[in-house]
């Protein structure tokens, strides 16, 4: 499965887009962001898109509120790191409001981008109190946790964006 995210109208690139239902719209201020999910690769890219291969996958694309966790990864990183997603807890999906969740691997550029959706921006504040977010991420800054073991993988901060999810 692949995911193209554009500050473009995919539809412009890709017309088959607007009849798709893994299309959505996110929105954050002034920023818009489209984003198509499908199982076959595409062959083009714009300028101010990007690419992804989904690594992992729960839940649909859709909900009202989306967060981006961006998360750049070094070349001789990406095993190690994709190796923890794929052992994540995967406790989030049993939380109220959960839609769904994508862990994806950049096709063009170093930032990886695990995205989940929400119900509600308030279902989404609930999970990050809740056990299940301190369980997922209880090795996160411990001797255990991979920033901690191999902090030469992330050459740049990570940064988490949130997103309305428009209709």
């Amino acid at each position: 499965m692949y995911i193209y995210i554009s500050s473009h109208l995919l539809e412009e690139h890709f017309p088959e887009a607007a009849e798709l239902p893994q299309a959505v719209t996110l929105q954050h201020d002034d920023e818009t962001r489209y984003v198509l999910e499908i199982d076959e690769p595409l062959d083009f890219h714009t300028e101010n898109s990007s690419r992804y291969e989904v690594l992992d996958s729960s839940g649909t694309i859709g909900g009202s509120y989306a967060v981006l966790n961006n998360i750049p990864v070094t070349a001789d990183g990406r095993s190690t790191f994709e190796e923890r997603f794929s052992n994540r807890a995967r406790k989030v999906e049993d939380e109220p409001g959960f839609v769904g969740i994508r862990v994806m691997r950049p096709l063009d550029d170093d930032t990886y981008v695990i995205m989940t959706l929400w119900a509600s921006e308030e279902y989404f504040t609930a999970w990050q109190e809740s056990q299940a977010y301190s369980h997922a991420h209880r090795k996160r800054d411990s001797s255990e946790g991979i920033t901690t073991q191999q902090p030469s993988i992330f050459p740049r901060p990570s940064f988490v964006k949130n997103y309305t999810v428009m209709a």
